[in-house]
């Protein structure tokens, strides 16, 4: 609703939207930076399906606040797990939308974006599952579904792609500013967080507020909940290449040097 270390450790970023990648050739290998990024989205992925599974409830009358409380929830881990040891190795994107971002802003290498979102999809399906084990039938059924977002049945797949590319533009673009400021960098890991929260709470009901394709992959991979997947995937990518577009007309975007 957001990189790659240098000899030192990176400052991390965004879940929906993350930090920015070391620029020397010198960041090390990918592989322990992928794996960070697959450990720490199945750990996001188990969270959040077990904070749906709970929050849905047999008590109808906290159903309107279950968005703004669990968008603050995922909100909060997004902050923790980017500033987490792990999250300060790859970074901390938890998004292949956001690793896209950083690289169309520059601040990513190019040729390992690939390895960082194929990491980040295993990792959601891989957190899913393992929550299916340990919370056991209860998941799958609805309305928990494995915590696979839906969007409100009025808004059809145009809609809802515009709101998922619309999320990741504006997230782009705030990426954008806080990298281009020291200051910002250090308070990235909380605007992700607190634009998160934002984006569940006020979208949730509506689009599903998912503004990460790892977020849904292994949620509707595990339902079955597969009709919309590719919205909830494209979109995002698309938004993340129109925000690091509109950066760089505004001369925000640093020029990549591969």
């Amino acid at each position: 609703m957001t990189l790659t270390p240098a000899p030192e450790p990176v400052v991390p970023r965004p879940g929906p939207a993350a930090p920015p990648a070391a620029d020397g050739p010198d960041a090390g290998p990918v592989l322990p930076r992928a794996v960070c990024e697959a450990v720490l989205t199945a750990l996001l992925l188990f969270l959040i399906v077990t904070a749906v599974r709970w929050l849905v409830g047999p008590d109808p009358g906290s159903a309107a606040a279950r968005p703004a409380v669990l968008g603050g929830v995922v909100g909060i881990l997004l902050a923790l797990l980017m500033q987490s040891p792990p999250g300060r190795c790859s970074g901390g994107h938890l998004n292949p939308a956001v690793t896209l971002a950083l690289w169309r802003l520059g601040v990513f290498p190019g040729p390992e974006v690939v390895p960082y979102a194929v990491a980040q999809l295993a990792g959601s399906v891989s957190g899913v599952w393992c929550a299916g084990l340990v919370w056991g039938p209860a998941a799958g059924r609805p309305p928990v579904r494995h915590a696979s977002v839906r969007a409100d049945p009025a808004w059809g797949d145009a809609a809802v792609l515009t709101a998922e590319a619309g999320v990741l533009a504006g997230s782009t673009l705030m990426l954008a500013v806080l990298l281009a400021s020291p200051g910002g960098r250090r308070v990235l890991p909380y605007a992700v967080g607190l634009t998160t929260a934002l984006v569940i709470g006020v979208l949730g009901p509506l689009s599903g507020g998912s503004a990460n394709p790892a977020r849904q992959f292994g949620p509707a991979l595990l339902a079955g909940d597969t009709g919309r997947l590719w919205v909830y995937v494209l979109g995002p990518a698309v938004g993340a290449v129109l925000g690091a577009w509109c950066a760089g007309r505004t001369g925000l975007r640093r020029p990549s040097s591969r």
